[in-house]
């Protein structure tokens, strides 16, 4: 079973999740609200909001919730767009919790998991979490680990299962593109720190032969995708670099061994920078130059003279996206980084 949502749809839900993990009310309210324009039922919000308490507990849950039911009020009385949706069919009679999420789990899992060390964690886990819940069929198995990876990036000192979930929505139906999508809304809803978190357990776990590209560009592989030759702005780089736009106004550049963008500053807006592949390096003009790798995120201030590139042995790849934008914000662009300047900040 696949999303059952569209890219704008998954992202504002992941907007949602994340935001109900990190108990930011004020955020998750504007997050239902674009769920809903987009067309979001209510049926999937509550149900994705009810199944995050077995995640972030029920205090987040319930005042989510109260949340979800103060913006449909609000939008009813101003006539705006609300699709209530289809609730959940009803059980069988002989319907056995316990059976059901022990199957659901080890699909999930990959292989049959016994938490023997706790067994009451252990049936409630099965028969509750991946019986009671998985069965109400208003979301798919894939949609309901869309919902738990974004809860899970909004939150601290949850690595493993993070990268548990990730896996796990691999085998639910997720597909790569469809986990990139969940750090790329993460990051268009201002969610930044989140979205390097996830950019960074998402990239330890997928560090296979895929991830390690060659130092030729037309060999090279990424568990992310390349883009097209970033023909636009190539006299703005000193070697090959590639650019594939995303929703939202992000943008995933692919940096080739040793390119670099000229020195440059943004004004009436502050860039943001994801690594989300290999290594690289970011330096703002009379400060020592900043290692990029998996996770890491630069805030750019306005105005600041900077540039930014891969590692001399590493492609490198960042998401990068606009904030704090401001009518008539422009790009200049300034003198190369030269060989030299190069060479001394990365060494």
């Amino acid at each position: 079973m696949n999303l059952s949502f569209t890219t704008e749809q998954a992202a504002y839900m992941s907007a949602i999740a994340c935001n109900e993990a990190k108990g930011d009310l004020v955020s998750l309210e504007t997050a239902i609200h674009n769920g809903l324009e987009a067309g979001l039922t209510v049926s999937q919000v509550k149900e994705a909001l009810s199944q995050l308490y077995a995640y972030t507990g029920f205090p987040r849950s319930l005042n989510a919730l109260t949340v979800l039911r103060q913006v449909i009020a609000d939008r009813q009385a101003k006539g705006a767009k609300v699709l209530m949706g289809e609730e959940p069919s009803t059980l069988p009679e002989d319907y056995d919790a316990l059976e059901q999420g022990t199957a659901v789990q080890t699909q999930l899992s990959g292989k049959p998991f016994d938490y023997t060390f706790a067994p009451a964690t252990d049936y409630y886990l099965k028969a509750h979490l991946f019986g009671d819940i998985f069965a109400r069929d208003n979301l798919t198995y894939a949609d309901r680990e869309l919902v738990t990876v974004s809860a899970l990036s909004g939150l601290q000192g949850v690595e493993p299962q993070l990268k548990a979930h990730i896996a796990g929505a691999r085998n639910m139906g997720v597909t790569e593109e469809q986990l990139q999508g969940i750090v790329v809304a993460l990051a268009a809803n201002g969610l930044l720190d989140e979205a390097g978190r996830l950019a960074k357990n998402y990239a330890e776990l997928s560090n296979g032969e895929a991830n390690k590209p060659s130092n030729s560009a037309s060999a090279q592989t990424f568990v992310w995708p390349q883009g097209k030759s970033n023909d636009a702005y190539a006299q703005y780089f000193v070697g090959n670099s590639y650019l594939q736009p995303y929703w939202g106004g992000v943008a995933n550049v692919t940096f080739e061994p040793s390119c670099r963008n000229n020195w440059h500053i943004h004004h009436g807006a502050v860039q943001v920078l994801i690594c989300v592949s290999g290594k690289g390096w970011y330096q703002e003009w009379n400060k020592p130059a900043v290692p990029l790798t998996p996770g890491t995120v630069i805030a750019i201030p306005e105005g600041v003279k900077h540039w930014h590139g891969a590692a001399a042995d590493s492609w490198m790849q960042h998401l990068a996206i606009h904030t704090l934008e401001q009518p008539g914000a422009s790009n200049e662009w300034l003198e190369p980084v030269s060989g030299q300047q190069y060479n001394q900040a990365t060494h």
